[in-house]
């Protein structure tokens, strides 16, 4: 593959311009840690690359040709550019002081609005999200949120919220359907979740709870809880949620809740702190679950 940047071997170049700098390949070698030979084995063949001699080689010392002083003045404007790149980078590097792992629905529908909040008030705490639908997945991180029931897994263990699941849906759909009550959803189309990450509560134990059969209606199977409420919203059937997740879209009228009976959550949303978690990772955590 062709370079992008006709360049001779960046080794030779920094030999060369030590070399040359210092107009000694001795003093050369004792600034980058190598020996005089290695110095003048880097810079013939670099003269035998560029095809003309830099130095002009004499008895008490080197000097520069022509073309190795205008090789020099490029080689130290180019450095000093780079030089002076690194030095802003190191006096300013991208620090980020809290990184919470989340689930892309609990991210979307209830996370990003969050730390948009806490910004406000605390403008100088830098935060990270990992998106990870994948147990297991997800890197290195300060916090995370879970739908589970607390265990002993070594992390700090916050209550976030433990809502009522309701079945929800369009008011078209539900006019569509003639849906009253729980019962009238037993025929009706059904967008069943299920992931890998979450142990979602399905429908079978939503009607089950509510003393109801199994469902006989057309099932929608998705593995993504957006995709499921995308699927609600363009009346492809009733979709379980969780009415403090999915508070926003209730608000908004883009889903409501499609019957009366509704059933307490198995499990909560719960905020883990790893032991390792900063000052400032935990400030952010007291301000989730107080909020």
């Amino acid at each position: 593959m062709r370079r992008p940047y006709d360049l001779a071997s960046i080794t030779a170049l920094m030999c060369f311009e030590a070399a040359a700098r210092k107009m000694s390949f001795k003093e050369a070698a004792r600034e980058t840690n190598v020996t005089p030979a290695a110095i003048s084995h880097q810079i013939k063949a670099l003269e035998q690359d560029l095809g003309c001699a830099l130095f002009i080689r004499r008895h008490r010392g080197v000097e520069l040709t022509e073309k190795g002083a205008f090789l020099l003045v490029a080689l130290q404007r180019g450095f000093e550019t780079i030089s002076d790149c690194v030095t802003q980078l190191r006096a300013s590097p991208e620090a980020v002081d809290v990184t919470i792992r989340a689930t892309t629905a609990v991210s979307a529908l209830w996370l990003t609005p969050k730390i948009g909040a806490f910004w406000k008030d605390h403008p100088g705490i830098t935060v990270s999200q990992i998106i990870s639908d994948v147990p297991g997945s997800g890197g290195r991180h300060d916090l995370s949120i879970r739908y589970a029931i607390p265990q002993d897994t070594g992390e700090e263990w916050r209550p976030l919220f433990h809502d009522r699941i309701l079945a929800l849906g369009t008011e078209r759909f539900r006019q569509e359907h003639g849906i009253r009550s729980a019962a009238d959803l037993m025929s009706a189309p059904l967008i069943h979740m299920r992931s890998e990450e979450n142990d979602w509560t399905g429908w079978t134990e939503w009607f089950a709870a509510l003393g109801l059969s199994v469902p006989r209606g057309r099932s929608l199977h998705v593995n993504n809880h957006m995709i499921a409420l995308q699927a609600a919203e363009d009346d492809v059937g009733a979709v379980l949620g969780w009415d403090g997740l999915l508070g926003n879209l209730l608000e908004q009228g883009r889903l409501v809740q499609l019957v009366p009976e509704s059933i307490p959550s198995p499990a909560g949303f719960y905020l883990t702190i790893h032991p390792r978690a900063s000052a400032k990772a935990r400030l952010f955590a007291d301000w989730l679950a107080e909020g």
